[in-house]
């Protein structure tokens, strides 16, 4: 647990932690996600040093304790020509903080991504809020509607990450004592700042070896960042967004999916996503 003004570092040996996490990467000749994989693991590096106040108690990163399943994710779909980066804010707590992948729900990451590899444990964790990785038997409801979207209309995988990859903005999840998920605007001003220079300066540098032209963001406050951000570093690159697809939004809960399609039809990217491939029938996605 946090003791109210620090983050959570089990033996406090910050240099061993990165040096284990570091030394179990090794770069595959496929520059973009190499490249990817390094800006992430300096910005994992930047983030030990923050600390945060109430109402945070428990911080996880999952691309410290998944970093396998995170790396498989990487190396697997990132590569070069990808046009649209997806972005999300931050991993929830029944996906990327499960699987180490963005909108992580178990059963698109296993059955339709194909991900695989360990998942470890945070060094503390929440009694309420344990890690059981690949295992995990709870879904995220935004991270169904998320990929089962995609899976409708590409059929494979393939299809879709040929022109898009997807993120989020900051790596970590917080939770208060009770164990409840709180997003980066609940936190204390100074120290979301300064989380979110960090995430920000992180973004336009995966932005920059991605190539990407658009990022979407998923929902208004990733939009808004990314937009802050891009903007700041002086990035010509378009910003987007499509509705968030969390059951928390109650739009999201009265179709999200014929939403974000239409958006994504304004946007005139629908058709990238047309689905050349059999229909899969098995493992329907929980949409509400």
């Amino acid at each position: 647990m946090l003791n109210g003004n620090e983050m959570s570092r089990g033996d406090g040996n910050e240099q061993d932690s990165n040096e284990r996490v570091a030394l179990k990467w090794t770069p595959e000749p496929k520059a973009t996600s190499c490249r990817f994989l390094q800006i992430e693991l300096e910005l994992n590096a930047h983030l030990r040093g923050l600390s945060f106040g109430e109402p945070v108690r428990y911080v996880y990163n999952p691309l410290e304790y998944a970093w396998d399943t995170h790396r498989c994710y990487v190396e697997k779909y990132c590569q070069a020509g990808q046009s649209y980066l997806f972005l999300g804010m931050n991993p929830g707590p029944f996906g990327m903080a499960q699987t180490g992948v963005p909108f992580g729900e178990v059963k698109s990451v296993v059955n339709w991504l194909k991900i695989t590899g360990a998942v470890g444990r945070p060094d503390n964790e929440h009694p309420k809020r344990c890690i059981s990785g690949l295992a995990c038997t709870q879904s995220e409801v935004s991270g169904a509607r998320f990929w089962g979207l995609f899976r409708k209309l590409c059929g494979e995988p393939a299809a879709f990450f040929r022109h898009c990859f997807v993120h989020n903005l900051c790596p970590l999840i917080f939770m208060s004592s009770a164990g409840k998920n709180l997003t980066p605007p609940e936190l204390n001003a100074r120290e979301r700042e300064e989380l979110l220079r960090l995430c920000d300066i992180a973004l336009c540098q995966a932005v920059e070896a991605l190539g990407v032209s658009m990022v979407i963001g998923v929902g208004r406050v990733a939009e808004q960042r990314a937009r802050r951000a891009l903007a700041t570093a002086g990035m010509d690159v378009r910003v987007e967004g499509i509705m968030h697809p969390s059951p928390r939004n109650p739009l999201a809960n009265k179709g999200w999916e014929s939403v974000a399609k239409a958006k994504l039809a304004e946007l005139g990217i629908l058709s990238l996503f047309s689905n050349n491939t059999r229909p899969e029938s098995s493992d329907t996605q929980e949409t509400s």
